[in-house]
């Protein structure tokens, strides 16, 4: 059989992949450990017995937008949904990328912007933070100056570093060019500040957030931003008709009752991660990298030890405990990530983990 080819550019990509496996403790993926409160599942299953699901969604999404508006200070033209901030980010690269229309990248970071810029067509030009992770602004400026990208993608905390990026890595970019900064900020509510407030219709800036970590949502797919009017309603033109579930509306809208319980929750996962880095740094070769998210990033042994992280991945797994390996990753070389999970969940990680790697550095 003749077979069709796809595009030409994309057939050295590879989908975006986190592996699942059988395991007791599953920290590998960044959701919330815990599910919604019972409260919200009866008000939103009430919200649905009285919706007809014979007609479409509301196209606009303005229920959920106007309480998402009101909850972030924000009015609801500036206010963008869709089915995870992942198609957010799909659509702002349809808009605004595309060929002769590049996309900067500070690598590491999260692998789905030069991906979907990729499926996107729109080229991709990336620089390396600095040793600590961070972003240098100086060579911000410089590789805007040198490039003139239409996007620029800054993901504050930062994944997987958790890395939450100085206020001034972000007037950098935005003075720099003509670029459309996007802020990533899919783990924001577990960090110290956030650029929401810093969206007016005067820069081109467009804040990402998702429901799927803070929310308990992550079944669910969504996501939003707070942009300038003039970007939503460019956004508008190019997403899918009825794109976004009416229960899926429903969810968004009905969770905005309940923030005080997300924002106990928030504080909940905030003292974990600050448990799991006191216990990571209590294990001899293991170094926890400062985070601002609801994970951390830990080197395993020297700088770049592949092939230890590696067996210490292997050997966790063993143990029926799973975390994201990101050792061979360029520029997290020799570390794993963890997700915060719950007191027993962390507890039963850093026990693992401490066997782990004596039995792995005793190879």
């Amino acid at each position: 059989m003749n077979r069709p080819t796809p595009r030409d550019d994309l057939q050295a990509l590879e989908g975006y992949h986190s592996p699942q496996l059988d395991v007791d403790v599953r920290l590998n993926t960044n959701e919330s450990p815990l599910p919604p409160p019972p409260a919200f599942l009866d008000a939103w299953i009430d919200t649905l017995r009285a919706t007809p699901l014979h007609r479409y969604p509301d196209r606009a999404a303005a229920g959920l937008r106007r309480a998402l508006g009101a909850g972030l200070g924000q009015p609801v033209g500036r206010v963008f949904c869709a089915n995870g901030s992942n198609e957010v980010l799909q659509t702002l690269m349809l808009t605004y990328g595309g060929p002769g229309r590049p996309a900067l990248v500070v690598e590491p970071t999260y692998a789905l912007h030069a991906h979907i810029a990729r499926i996107t067509g729109t080229p991709v030009v990336a620089i390396p933070r600095r040793s600590d992770f961070t972003v240098d602004p100086d060579a911000l400026v410089a590789a805007i100056g040198a490039n003139d990208p239409a996007l620029v993608f800054l993901c504050s905390p930062n994944n997987p570093t958790g890395t939450v990026d100085a206020p001034e890595v972000l007037e950098a970019a935005l003075g720099a060019g003509r670029a459309l900064v996007v802020v990533d900020e899919a783990y924001g509510e577990f960090a110290e500040r956030s650029a929401i407030g810093e969206v007016s219709e005067e820069r081109p800036l467009v804040v990402v957030r998702t429901y799927s970590k803070v929310w308990s949502l992550a079944a669910l797919r969504l996501g939003y931003c707070i942009a300038p009017t003039w970007v939503v309603d460019e956004l508008d033109k190019v997403v899918l008709p009825y794109h976004l579930a009416t229960a899926t509306q429903a969810a968004g809208t009905v969770a905005l009752r309940f923030r005080e319980e997300m924002a106990a929750r928030v504080r909940e996962l905030v003292a974990e991660r600050e448990h799991l880095v006191t216990g990571l740094s209590g294990i001899d070769g293991v170094e926890p990298v400062p985070s601002g998210a609801n994970f951390v990033l830990f080197r395993v042994g020297t700088p770049g030890d592949v092939a230890l992280a590696r067996t210490v991945w292997d050997r966790l797994v063993a143990r029926r405990v799973l975390v994201r390996d990101f050792s061979a990753w360029p520029g997290v070389e020799g570390c794993l990530r963890v997700t915060v999970g719950t007191r027993g969940e962390n507890d039963a990680f850093l026990t693992a983990l401490e066997a782990a790697v004596r039995e792995s550095e005793a190879r």
